[in-house]
């Protein structure tokens, strides 16, 4: 039956793509481009012409980068990783079975080459590959895989086929097309798509002129979307097929209807009126033409419980408003109210945003209010955990304060690769205690920690004493090597695999009404994520930082290393936390050093032992280290297992950890989701 929802979301015609019978082209889009290749693998593009059915303003997606499948590198990246039938390794993989042979019209003996996997679910391809003899070139691929065996689930079947011809004049083979064809199904929707390149003109000894040297790997020339149909009938290499044809004819006549005032109008009238289901989902009103957008939270969407507050709830109210199509240059205002039962207090705060543009995204905000605030705010996930685990263990983890602010902050990326943050800020900070012990179930032997992090017992001795500060942050953040996409819209950036990612940062805590609580500390981050073939990927995050005339300052202005006490995550973060340590426990005001290192095999291990291998589970190992200047090094060691589901759906994790601080602690299972 053809779906018209998606989660209860209402998926419409998707532009026009969709018929009565839900079926139809959803996105077809063409580009002619001028490619460079500089060895080993590095491409730079420029679009010459781009032409998106149903936006004749539009700029294509489509990008050779992308798909630039290399089967004479040892892996191809299909988002995983699959080996290349010809990899140094390929042995390891396939089966090979000679299928025939042929002669091509320059005489070239062609050998057809069967490849088979030899496990089911290893990242291997099934189909042929062509070689001619003598010069074991490829002469042509026709190959596929399934999204379980690259461990993408949505995708059914990936198929890559390219053909390859021989220059006399350069002595070499080259690739002369590729075709890409997918199909995938998941939420009871399916849908396939292909993509077709066309390489020609090949010119393989340019005159190199000198450059300004730059990151840029893709650019359009200057009215690249306004060619005209003639243009595309004399360039095009490959002809539209009917139903293509009547795509383009159909959504370029729906996009003239579309931006017409009465369709917009209508459109909205139909969005903005109200509805039951929003009593518990919450209310939008848009007007298109305005280009504004207003939304507010349903009071019971998200409920919440703390032993300060009680049964607690925020109203989210959000303003958007966007100043071009591209979303380039915008402001947003957004208003959080949260009232606790147990306390009787409502809280207001809000912010203010604007973007100046979508190329440096210079951005200017203003923040200020009244809230509560964890004293370790990084814990994103720990308000819905802690309200579980209180009401039904009576264990409360979560830690808050009381804060009034104001706060200004500006970002922009200042050349390719360097982004500058600043934020000057005003808060008073006030101690909160407990005021409610309510649990739907109780325990005889437990009761409810203080809101005291520095002692659970002291339920009336507050951590700090109440204080104004201001606080100043500089931070610095630093992609060696970055690529970057150049849109006419905006600029899209790459980093490099090659090098980590540097973070720089000072913060200084000054005009305390409290001196003691004046402080200045400098840090510095350092995160890569690393592609290791058919055997994973590997990453680390560091961090370390240094306080300087801290010895007395308040709690929260410490460094709290990310922990965790409950064996649970949502939030799918596992780099930058610790799986086993207590959320306070080691928080210092002095010089710390925290490393995490995490190793998923993606399947290179699991896919090998039989009758796991049909599981598709990942293995993934991992560990930690927190060290501080008062207190001996805490390590911590797991194994895990990742892509734990059904079917399609697979985001669940389970780890096992150990830890260990002079000698063992303890050990744990945690389990979470994985995004």
């Amino acid at each position: 039956m053809p779906r018209e929802k998606i989660l209860g979301q209402e998926v419409g015609d998707l532009g026009g793509g969709l018929d009565s019978t839900r079926s139809g082209i959803i996105y077809l889009s063409e580009t002619i481009s001028k490619l460079e290749h500089q060895a080993p693998n590095r491409l730079k593009e420029k679009i010459i012409a781009s032409k998106v059915s149903g936006n004749d303003n539009g700029f294509s997606f489509n990008n050779a980068r992308d798909v630039n499948y290399n089967f004479y590198e040892n892996t191809i990246d299909i988002e995983g990783k699959a080996v290349s039938p010809i990899a140094s390794n390929a042995f390891n993989y396939y089966r090979y079975k000679l299928d025939g042979v042929f002669y091509d019209d320059k005489g070239n003996l062609i050998n057809k080459i069967e490849l088979t996997p030899k496990r089911k679910n290893d990242a291997a391809f099934s189909g042929y590959i062509y070689i001619v003899e003598d010069q074991w070139n490829l002469y042509a691929v026709d190959v596929n895989i399934t999204g379980l065996q690259v461990q993408v689930p949505p995708i059914d079947l990936f198929t890559i086929k390219q053909t390859f011809s021989y220059s006399e004049t350069d002595r070499l083979w080259a690739k002369i097309s590729q075709t890409l064809d997918f199909s995938l199904a998941i939420f009871g929707i399916k849908a396939n798509g292909r993509f077709t390149g066309v390489y020609s003109d090949y010119d393989f000894n340019p005159k190199l002129e000198a450059q300004k040297v730059t990151r840029e790997i893709l650019s359009f020339q200057e009215d690249s979307n306004k060619k005209d149909s003639i243009y595309w009938e004399t360039k095009r290499p490959v002809p539209l097929t009917k139903e293509e044809v009547i795509d383009y004819v159909k959504k370029d006549s729906i996009q003239l209807v579309k931006n017409s005032q009465p369709y917009l109008d209508s459109v909205d009238r139909a969005n903005n009126s109200f509805k039951l289901g929003h009593i518990l989902g919450g209310y939008s009103y848009q007007n298109s033409t305005k280009k504004t957008r207003f939304n507010i939270t349903s009071p019971i969407s998200q409920p919440s419980f703390n032993t300060v507050q009680g049964f607690n709830g925020t109203v989210e109210l959000n303003y958007r408003k966007r100043y071009d199509e591209n979303y380039g240059r915008r402001f947003s205002a957004n208003t959080n109210l949260n009232y606790g039962e147990a306390d009787d207090r409502l809280r207001v705060d809000g912010s203010l945003r604007y973007q100046f543009n979508n190329k440096t995204r210079p951005v200017l905000s203003l923040y200020g209010g009244i809230k509560t605030e964890q004293f370790n705010p990084a814990l994103s996930d720990l308000p819905l955990i802690n309200s579980f685990y209180s009401l039904l263990a009576e264990k409360n983890f979560l830690k808050i304060y009381d804060k009034s602010y104001a706060k200004i902050n500006y970002s922009q990326e200042l050349f390719n690769g360097f982004q500058l943050s600043s934020e000057l800020s005003y808060e008073r900070r006030k101690a909160l205690f407990n005021n409610t012990d309510q649990a739907w179930s109780p325990k005889a032997d437990r009761q409810y920690s203080s809101n005291n992090p520095l002692n659970p017992v002291a339920n009336n001795t507050a951590p700090f004493i109440t204080h104004n500060i201001l606080k100043l942050k500089v931070g610095t953040r630093i992609n060696f090597d970055q690529d970057y996409l150049s849109y006419p819209n905006g600029k899209f950036n790459i980093p490099s695999s090659k090098y980590p990612t540097l973070y720089l940062g000072y913060e200084k805590g000054f005009g305390a009404t409290t001196s003691d609580y004046n402080f200045d500390v400098f840090k510095a981050r350092l995160y890569q994520s690393l592609s290791l073939g058919a055997k994973g990927h590997f990453k680390y995050l560091t961090k370390a930082g240094l306080f300087i005339n801290a010895d007395e300052i308040a709690f929260m202005d410490f460094h709290h290393f990310n922990g965790n006490q409950t064996n649970i995550t949502t939030d799918g973060n596992y780099l930058g936390r610790f799986k086993n340590l207590s959320y306070y426990g080691l928080s210092t005001n002095n010089q710390y050093t925290e490393v995490h290192l995490e190793h998923s095999f993606d399947g290179y291990i699991l896919n090998k032992i039989p009758l796991l291998n049909k599981l598709n589970f990942n293995l993934v190992v991992g560990a930690n280290l927190a060290a501080t200047h008062t207190n001996k090094p805490y390590n911590e060691f797991s194994v895990g297992i990742d892509n734990i589901g059904w079917g399609k759906l697979r985001f669940l994790r389970v780890d096992y950890v150990r830890s260990y601080q002079s000698g063992f602690l303890n050990d744990a299972f945690m389990f979470g989701f994985s995004f």
